[in-house]
This record gives C-alpha cells, structure tokens and sequence, in this order.
C-alpha cells in the first residue's frame, strides 16, 4: 500500500482545501454566547456537509439539550482496526475585538499564518484529518482503516452533554483507539506526539466573618478578616519546597520513569529561554524536578483568584464581611479527583482560623488524568506519520492541561488516545489573533494521510 496518490490529491487541491476551511471560520460558532446558538448550529450542518461530500458515511446531528454533536463513519476494512477521530467545531468568544488585527471572523493570510478564531482550537485540526479522510477515498476509493468521527459543540462550555452522549451511543461509537489533535505540537519544526494529561479539581473557597463590612478604625484588631484568613490558609497549602500539604495528596503519583525521562531529555528545552518566555526570573518548581516533570507529570495547586473587600480605586478603610478565593489542582497518574476533592475540602476546614465560617463549592465538574503507553501501536503509527511528513524523528511529551473526553473515552469504551500536535503553542488559541501556519496545515493533512496508513497496517 502507497500514500503517494493521496499526498498528491491534497498537493492537487490545497486551494480549494483552504478554501473550504476559510468558510468554516467564518461562521462565528461560539458556543457559550445564547445569541450565537443559531450559528453554532449552521456550524454543525456546514460539518456535517462537509463530511457527506468527503466521502464519510451515516453522517447524523444530533440534537442534545444545548448545542449539536456530528457523527459519521466509513468503516469497509473488516480486518483492519476502526479509528474514532474526536474533534470540536465550536470556538472561544473573539473579545476583546479591539485587540485583533484582522477580523476575527474572515480569515486572513499575513506572513504565512492562517488569522481567525478557531483555525487552531479546532477547526484546522479536524478539518486536516477530514481532509485527509477525502484525499485517500478521492485518489483510491478507499480508507487503509476503518473510522468513526464525532465532532461536538460545547467543548469551550466544558462539554456538558457529549459524555451522556457518548455513554448513550456506545455501540455508535465502538472503536480500537481514539484520534485527537487539540493540542500543540511541542516547538516549531519539533513534532511530537503527547502521551500523557494532567486531570482537573476545582473549587471555590468563601470565608465569612462578620454580618456585615466593618469599619477598620472601629472595629480593627478585634473582628476577624476573611481576606486573612483565606491567605492563612492558601500559604499553608504547600510547603517551602513547593510541595502540596493536603495529606495523602502524593499516595498514588509515581515517580518519573526512565523512558520518560530519556524522552523528556530529547526535547530542544531550555530554562532559561522559558524564563525569559515568562518573562520572570526564577520558577516555582518542586524540589528536585526539572520544569518539564513539574509542567507534565507533577500534580499541582494554584489560587486562580481571590476577592473580598474594597478594590475600586482610591482607599475604603474597611474589614470585608466575606472574601473568596478559586483554587485549581492538576492532578496526575493514579491520582482520583474525587478522593482527592474531599481530603482538600477535610484539610482546608482544619485549617480555618476561628471566628470565621467556611463554605467550598465544588461543582464544577472534573476530569482525570490520562495516559497512553508510548509503545501502543497508535503512538508508533503517529511517531512515523510525523516523521516521514516532517523529515525528523518526532518525541515524546506530555500535556499539563487536561482534556476530559480522553479519560472517558478509557471509561466508557475502553479505548486509548493518540494525541498529535498540529499547531504551536504560540498560536494564540484562546486570545487575540489565533493562528495557524499554512506550512503546519499542509503538513498535518499530510501527517493525517500518513496516520491511516500506518495504523491499517497493525491486524485488527
């Protein structure tokens, strides 16, 4: 079997490819704005006809209580494995909008970089695999593999109902592995295949003091301050070497293996240019890890925010009534949020001053880490695809964010996920002027087709 005819179908029709994707991004699917539900919906049908016209069958949308999931197959190679390719089509809100230098809508080309919303998170990285998906059954009627796609609409909103989804359509969904490219490759020209996430917890501590706002004068040096309390609390959370203190917080993180080490030891990494990156003179690690291990496979604990009291401007001498704070863990190997969840919310109680009240929400949904063994034969499928695209060995890293599908993927249908990197990471997913390079596009169709080739030949 040759990929020669599908790499040359996509050479053949790179305009028209950059065309079709230019269309999507102009439909401003933002799918945590009620005044775009309409859009998003365009969105989901302009997927879905993209999909029927690629050649991808059983194409359906399917309605759920707030935005639609896509699905479709083309499954005819009864003795190879069936790939489910996940991608989402909706897209983060473009404000501020004064701070774009192009429409965020209408896709513009300035220095060989595709500018819009969404070109990186996700519509050009589902859009290659679809595409790839149209260049091998244009040029040879056929697919080395069988797959599966489902593309959803909520995945900016924390996707609320793809998992019922899922968990209701798992005959649907039946597949050997999962594909998924919503997540950088590590550097330029340094592609790279991402075998493992960090999980999530999160919640929300208020601190209650007095009925009401206090006057400092008045009342200072005798009523209790929630503001002070909350950063009593935070500051004990972790330790002079960094170290979380919620007991048995450590019980279920391994240490960093040696593969894992020699692949974190190949990536062209330097601290100090990660400082400058940061623009900040020294990093916060644990002790005794290295940034990459602390950024990848160390769990942390971080305040994302904290209220209370007068903070417009000019000065209000007062001892705030209540304070809050957001705190965030990233959570690793074993590690299960829930457990961990309620040993955080027992220690955080203990840790409270008194005369002051304390109330945790934590509510808000979680996701666990996730691994793939770097020998799954997916992994190599890709590390090769990268290769043969890019003209260099591909490496191996982790990811510190979390992507939660992947995790129940595992859950629900037992299966693994391969994820490659398409885009940088300083493509501005997320903020003002996202970006894709149109060399990155064409290179990751390419490394689609090649992906499908690759993973046909491993028996199902």
């Amino acid at each position: 079997m040759t990929s020669i005819a599908p790499l040359d179908w996509l050479k053949s029709n790179s305009e028209e490819s950059l065309n079709e994707l230019k269309e999507l991004l102009r439909i401003p699917s933002v799918s945590t704005q009620p005044a775009r539900k309409k859009d998003v919906q365009r969105c989901a049908e302009s997927v879905s006809q993209l999909l029927t016209r690629f050649g991808l069958e059983k194409v359906t949308i399917h309605p759920t209580k707030l935005h639609p999931v896509v699905t479709a197959e083309w499954c005819h190679q009864p003795n190879a494995p069936t790939i489910l390719l996940y991608g989402h089509y909706d897209v983060q809100p473009e404000t501020p909008v004064e701070l774009w230098n192009t429409p965020p809508f209408e896709p513009t080309i300035i220095g060989g970089q595709i500018i819009a919303r969404g070109v990186s998170d996700n519509k050009g990285m589902i859009f290659a695999h679809i595409k790839a998906i149209q260049a091998w059954l244009e040029s040879t009627g056929s697919l080395p593999v069988n797959v599966k796609v489902i593309i959803e609409g909520e995945e900016e909103i924390g996707s609320p109902n793809l998992i019922p989804f899922v968990e209701a359509n798992q005959k649907l969904l039946e597949a050997d592995m999962c594909l998924i490219s919503d997540n950088p490759m590590f550097a330029k020209d340094t592609p790279s295949v991402c075998t493992s996430l960090r999980g999530l917890g999160y919640m929300e501590i208020e601190a209650t003091g007095a009925n009401s706002d206090l006057h400092s004068g008045q009342h200072g040096g005798t009523a209790p301050n929630p503001i002070h309390a909350l950063a009593s609390i935070l500051t004990q959370l972790k330790d002079q070497n960094n170290r979380i203190t919620i007991p048995g917080f450590y019980d279920n993180v391994a240490r960093l293996s040696s593969a894992q080490k020699k692949a974190f030891s190949q990536l062209p990494y330097s601290t100090d240019k990660y400082k400058e990156q940061l623009g900040v003179s020294d990093l916060w690690c644990e002790t005794d890890y290295s940034p990459l291990e602390c950024m990848w496979t160390r769990p942390t604990l971080d305040c994302n925010g904290i209220f209370g009291g007068y903070t417009d401007e000019g000065a209000k001498t007062v001892i705030p009534a209540k304070a809050s704070m957001k705190v965030s863990m990233r959570l690793v190997d074993d590690q299960d949020p829930v457990t961990i969840m309620k040993e955080a919310k027992s220690y955080i109680h203990k840790l409270c001053p008194s005369g002051i009240t304390l109330s945790i929400q934590d509510d808000f949904g979680y996701s666990n880490p996730a691994s793939t063994d770097p020998a799954h034969p997916a992994v190599q499928a890709a590390l090769k695809a990268l290769k043969d695209t890019f003209g260099k060995n591909a490496l191996l890293q982790g990811e510190g964010g979390s992507i939660p599908i992947v995790s129940e993927l595992k859950r629900i249908l037992g299966i693994d996920t391969v994820l490659i990197g398409m885009n940088l990471p300083e493509d501005k997913i997320h903020a003002p002027n996202e970006q894709l390079s149109l060399d990155n596009f064409q290179k990751g169709m390419e490394t689609s087709v090649r992906f499908w080739e690759n993973i046909g030949m491993i028996p199902d």
